[in-house]
């Protein structure tokens, strides 16, 4: 234990810490929710003219999803609020050394608030029990949780900075054969270890942190109806204990306020970590459908309605604030595109953060610069231009991002040259133009005349603000199987 002196010390900073957060300018008041700010981008923009753009727009929560000075660092005196996040690679050494934890916030809690940093959460890893990852997080998450909220306690931060782990929905159900929220409960492999975590939880004074997807649910299965989906009654409702349900936003949440009371803890406080709706990857990933999402969401938002068992004020975050290129296809080809703004900060649709249902954009990035106007597309006269054509498109949607080319899709409709001109173009824009991205021995040539056809976009990058390009993952051989199978249509 610290000798008294050094305690009132640290509690005396802290305190000015947060008096000096509340104090920040913030931003313009309009938005009623946060953001997911997600930094899975070939071409970052520059995060200072990023928060220059939350601001515009009204938004003063942001949550991360790693601790990256360079993104950090620019929320500094913006009051702007943070959620910090230590991703799940990072999980095995917290659980595993509290002097880890301790380092962690040392690093990028203490260092982030004495720059002026408004810091609320910390978030200890994202979505670990995820079935897809077949158990890998299950025995160091809730370790490394205690070690994190541990660590922010000795550091004097307790009291104003929690230790939370957002989770999937996944984590809780109701039975098939009883599809009701007051069915529900935590998933039964991992019952006993939830029911440990949100009592840590709630003994902290610390929220669950949910993520909760309406369009997985449609993606995930071809027979929901679509309008449960989106918020406007158009649909059966689902009756259950006397209440009524006429949207599966509002199911899902209670599902877990049913399965949090079955955990003891009946009134936990519950954020909404992430939240939003693809506009491309999938057929029902458009433009269309996710404005319809938001417009409705937003304005239920506003009205501060609650769910029928949580009435009142929720807290949440949109997920996401820009399309992220270098993201997992794993889930879907929708993942790099659950942005609202576009891979070069532009608004995509009408989208009113009050809630009042204004036609209006949001205020867009300011001061984005592009590559020259010049693209990449499939030279029709190229000698014994199908031999190597297969090898050549693999290899550029190896490399950059085809997932508009997939079914349902914004660029499913091209022509087989114009899916080979996307996929030598898309690439080209990926390598910053270099002349060298655009040969694919003599298959590719460079032209002045814009490419994109109807609603398919193809695109002129922008320049790096990180000063360097970072290669893209390799796509799953499903996915690149796919762009070869188009290459082959007539």
């Amino acid at each position: 234990m610290a000798p008294r002196s050094t305690t009132a010390a640290v509690a005396a900073a802290v305190s000015f810490a947060v008096v000096a957060a509340a104090l920040l300018p913030r931003p313009a008041s309009s938005a009623s929710v946060g953001v997911n700010w997600g930094t899975m981008i070939s071409h970052p923009i520059h995060p200072s003219a990023v928060v220059e753009m939350l601001r515009a727009n009204g938004v003063d929560r942001v949550k991360l999803f790693d601790a990256d000075p360079w993104t950090v660092a620019a929320l500094a005196g913006s009051g702007v609020q943070a959620m910090l996040a230590a991703p799940n690679d990072q999980l095995a050494s917290l659980a595993r050394d509290p002097r880890r934890a301790r380092a962690w916030v040392r690093q990028n809690v203490t260092a982030n608030l004495d720059a002026g940093v408004d810091v609320r959460y910390v978030a200890v890893g994202n979505e670990p029990f995820l079935k897809s990852y077949n158990g890998s997080f299950i025995n160091i998450t809730f370790p490394a949780l205690k070690n994190m909220q541990r660590a922010l306690d000795e550091a004097g931060f307790g009291q104003c900075i929690k230790a939370v782990v957002p989770l999937n929905a996944d984590v809780y159900s109701s039975p098939e054969n009883k599809p009701v929220p007051s069915a529900g409960s935590f998933r039964r492999d991992i019952n006993a270890l939830m029911v440990d975590i949100v009592n840590f939880l709630q003994m902290n004074d610390a929220p669950f942190v949910v993520n909760i997807y309406p369009f997985l649910s449609l993606y995930q299965n071809p027979n929901f109806p679509l309008n449960f989906s989106f918020f406007d009654g158009g649909t059966k409702p689902v009756y259950d204990n006397g209440m009524v349900y006429t949207n599966v936003f509002d199911a899902n949440f209670d599902t877990l306020v049913w399965s949090l009371r079955k955990a003891g803890v009946p009134d936990m406080k519950i954020i909404v970590g992430e939240v939003g709706w693809p506009t491309d990857g999938d057929k029902n990933a458009n433009i269309k459908y996710a404005q319809k999402f938001y417009d409705g969401f937003l304005k239920k938002m506003a009205k501060n309605v609650g769910t029928p068992l949580r009435p009142g004020h929720m807290e949440v975050y949109l997920f996401a604030l820009i399309d992220e290129n270098q993201k997992s296809v794993l889930p879907g080809r929708f993942e790099r595109h659950w942005g609202v703004l576009t891979y070069d900060g532009k608004p995509k649709f009408f989208m009113d953060l009050s809630g009042k249902g204004e036609g209006k954009y949001l205020v867009g990035v300011k001061g984005v610069q592009y590559l020259p106007s010049q693209w990449c597309v499939f030279n029709k006269d190229a000698k014994d231009k199908y031999k190597d054509l297969p090898a050549s498109v693999n290899y550029a949607c190896s490399n950059a991002d085809c997932t508009p080319l997939g079914y349902g899709s914004s660029c499913n409709g091209l022509s087989h040259d114009g899916n080979i001109s996307y996929a030598f173009n898309i690439y080209f824009q990926t390598m910053d133009q270099d002349v060298r991205a655009c040969s694919f021995g003599g298959l590719a040539k460079i032209t002045t005349e814009n490419a994109s056809q109807g609603g398919c976009l193809f695109l002129v990058q922008i320049l790096s603000a990180s000063g360097r390009v970072v290669p893209l993952r390799f796509l799953p051989a499903s996915l690149v199987l796919f762009v070869f199978l188009f290459t082959l249509v007539v």
